[in-house]
């Protein structure tokens, strides 16, 4: 069974449950997805997969598509049109799905225990307090070091900065796996997951949601 999307996040409202209590959740545009490629652990791949292809709501045109890709969906058979996102789903066992698929939000049921992967927001340059969460020094009159990183090399040995300092940089726009969210509800017609808790990125952004291996 496949145990994962792709999605798009759509940004966050509210629950409200029969006996009054709101649950902040976040709404995600999952799939519908096609399933592209399909891997197996007693093939030459040696794991178990699929390949799944976001289909969105503009479709990509042929012209636009490279020759290695135009041949990778011309393997599935020609019925396949291409598409711009694709993102491979480690399965337990072998996977249960042909490809042409269409892999939709009806792979989760409410109470889902799941875990969503994307990209964090990026932030720019930011400092190490921000960065990395340091403490600043004192405010006192006279401190020449409120915000700054402090000493962050040697004067003898081995006189350089060590590999893996933290210090001031780029912050965000990485890959950030979140765990331990739970489904709140799905909207299987309208192909929406609502998840309770927040996710990574911003609205609009690109989403994998699995099943969590820690299942309650």
């Amino acid at each position: 069974m496949i145990s994962g999307i792709i999605g798009r996040k759509v940004g966050m409202t509210q629950i409200f449950a029969e006996d009054g209590t709101v649950t902040p959740v976040t709404v995600i545009k999952a799939g519908p997805c096609v399933v592209v490629q399909t891997k197996t652990a007693v093939g030459k791949d040696g794991y178990n997969a699929v390949q799944l292809g976001f289909v969105e709501d503009k479709p990509i045109k042929l012209k636009n598509v490279s020759k290695p890709m135009r041949g990778h969906f011309e393997k599935t058979g020609g019925g396949l049109p291409p598409t711009r996102i694709l993102k491979e789903i480690r399965l337990t066992d072998a996977p249960d799905a042909n490809i042409g698929d269409q892999v939709k939000a009806d792979v989760f049921a409410d109470g889902d225990m799941i875990e969503v992967i994307g990209k964090s927001k990026g932030r720019g340059f930011a400092g190490t307090i921000k960065r990395h969460n340091f403490s600043r020094g004192p405010m006192s009159h006279g401190s020449m070091n409120v915000r700054a990183p402090g000493s962050i090399g040697q004067s003898a040995y081995p006189s350089r900065v060590i590999k893996g300092t933290k210090t001031s940089g780029h912050m965000g726009n990485e890959r950030v796996t979140v765990r331990g969210l739970t489904v709140a509800r799905v909207d299987a017609e309208n192909n929406l997951i609502m998840v309770k808790g927040a996710v990574p990125g911003p609205n609009g952004s690109l989403v994998v949601v699995k099943k969590s291996v820690r299942q309650k």
